[in-house]
């Protein structure tokens, strides 16, 4: 599967809102609630809601599943309300979406948004935020994201999202173009080798080259392949070594991602 440049999703900044009630609703919330303790009748639900019945063919489903089942039990074993439940179980869920919206590197925009998803159900001032945690509950929650999410973000990262590849066209204008291998080959055959003489000196070879200017242009293509794959921020270096006799000039790109 092939996409422009312009259509991979970039990295962005989100904004937070009040999301009680936007993923589990109160039926929903107090049938789960219910079932504490009965960890076959929980996954059932979210199976049921999420529509993750292939969770056993597919690992995405089942990462899915795993990660919505043990927010849940985070949730009864803190003992939330439904509402701080329901609120909760939105934060990690949205906190995931915006993970994966991009194969690219996400990690501070993504922190940052869940941190304002949390203040958003910590601070009373309607109708922006709500006083749904206390700060006990503030931290615990913290926590337990940035110790079970957070710390495997990558991983979530490799999973759901695409392998990117790029792809990379280099033109050289104002050089002579490189002839066919038969045609090279017939060259060869036909022209004496030429030597350049020892005795030139290297402020020549300097001054020569400094008369001849030459243009680079570098064209990219972004693609992307079916499959999970996280490049993560890194650098990519390719680096072109181009014969300028009697030296060699090397140009490097660096790509970031």
């Amino acid at each position: 599967m092939s996409w422009e440049l312009s259509k991979v999703p970039l990295p962005k900044e989100h904004k937070a809102a009040v999301c009680i009630w936007d993923d589990l609703d109160v039926t929903t919330t107090e049938a789960i609630l219910g079932a504490a303790g009965d960890r076959d009748e929980i996954q059932r639900q979210l199976i049921e809601i999420y529509d993750l019945a292939d969770n056993k063919q597919n690992k995405r489903s089942a990462i899915l599943l795993d990660l919505y089942y043990f927010t849940i039990q985070f949730a009864l074993e803190r003992g939330f309300s439904k509402e701080q439940t329901s609120s909760f179980f939105s934060i990690v869920k949205k906190t995931h979406e915006v993970c994966i919206e991009t194969p690219f590197g996400n990690l501070e925009q993504c922190f940052n948004y869940f941190k304002e998803l949390v203040l958003c159900h910590a601070v009373k001032r309607p109708p922006w935020s709500i006083s749904l945690f206390n700060p006990e509950e503030v931290k615990a929650v913290t926590e337990y994201v940035v110790n079970t999410y957070f710390r495997h973000f990558k991983l979530y990262k490799y999973a759901f999202t695409p392998v990117v590849r790029l792809d990379l066209a280099i033109n050289y204008v104002g050089l002579p173009d490189t002839p066919e291998p038969e045609e090279a080959a017939d060259v060869a055959g036909e022209e004496e080798p030429v030597t350049v003489p020892e005795t030139e000196t290297e402020g020549a070879v300097q001054e020569e080259l400094g008369e001849t200017e030459h243009e680079y242009s570098f064209g990219l293509r972004m693609t992307t392949d079916a499959g999970p794959w996280h490049q993560g921020d890194s650098w990519i270096i390719w680096d072109f070594l181009m014969s300028t006799s009697p030296d060699l000039l090397r140009v490097s790109l660096l790509i970031k991602f």
